[in-house]
């Protein structure tokens, strides 16, 4: 039997809580740990409960989503043995937000208005210690790739984040190590929020391959996870 998802929610927002924590504890994969309404206590449910997940919303009042995603990543995750991975909820779709909460460590984005199943795939796909990237903002990831900026600025509640353009060395790295066709169209996928299933079923292979491909692009890309690969990806202009 496989170990249920330990989940933690912080949203301010009442009956989005209360909608998402009685969707989730009806599932049997899922064992929800806890919620919180603001930022401070969310800090602390995360730093006690240590969950596969914690989905934060970005609007909290006390302090938004991606400093407290920041912190956490900064403060507890280092030493987390279960490597909490967090899943940021939100309303906004705009550039700023997106990179910004890519760049203070955020393992997938979701829009609030994702339906239930998605958001169950999403906690799924994340667990599994990949990335989830909403449809909805790959689209407005690779418009802001495609932009001739070097550089994008996010501030939220004075908190400025500032997102480089792909460092020369970096550029060095793809035409030392060049991605394949097949690992373009991967690349790509994953850009585009497809899990390894959904990959494997739109390009006729095996989900096996599908790891091994991603595997290489990490490597060559000298990524962490799938998140970094695309942002990478992104902001250097090997998809779009």
């Amino acid at each position: 039997m496989m170990s249920k998802i330990r989940v933690a929610l912080i949203e301010d927002h009442d009956l989005t809580r209360v909608g998402i924590r009685t969707a989730l504890q009806q599932r049997s994969e899922i064992e929800f740990v806890g919620e919180a309404a603001n930022a401070a206590d969310g800090l602390n449910l995360l730093e006690t409960t240590r969950p596969d997940i914690g989905i934060v919303d970005l609007g909290l009042p006390d302090m938004d989503g991606i400093e407290l995603t920041k912190r956490f990543k900064e403060d507890i995750a280092a030493d987390d043995p279960n490597k909490t991975k967090i899943l940021v909820l939100t309303l906004q779709d705009h550039e700023e937000a997106v990179m910004a909460a890519f760049a203070a460590g955020a393992d997938s984005y979701c829009m609030k208005n994702i339906s239930f199943d998605n958001l169950l795939e999403a906690l799924h796909v994340t667990s599994e210690g990949n990335a989830w990237i909403d449809p909805a903002i790959a689209g407005v990831v690779l418009k802001q790739a495609k932009s001739s900026e070097a550089r994008t600025t996010a501030t939220a509640s004075m908190n400025t984040v500032t997102i480089n353009a792909a460092e020369p060395e970096y550029s060095q790295l793809i035409e030392a190590y060049p991605l394949t066709e097949r690992e373009l169209e991967v690349l790509q996928l994953i850009v585009d929020g497809c899990s390894n299933a959904v990959i494997a079923e739109k390009l006729y292979i095996t989900v096996g391959t599908v790891k091994t491909h991603v595997r290489n692009i990490l490597n060559k890309l000298c990524a962490d996870d799938r998140t970094q690969a695309a942002v990478r990806a992104l902001r250097s202009g090997l998809v779009g």
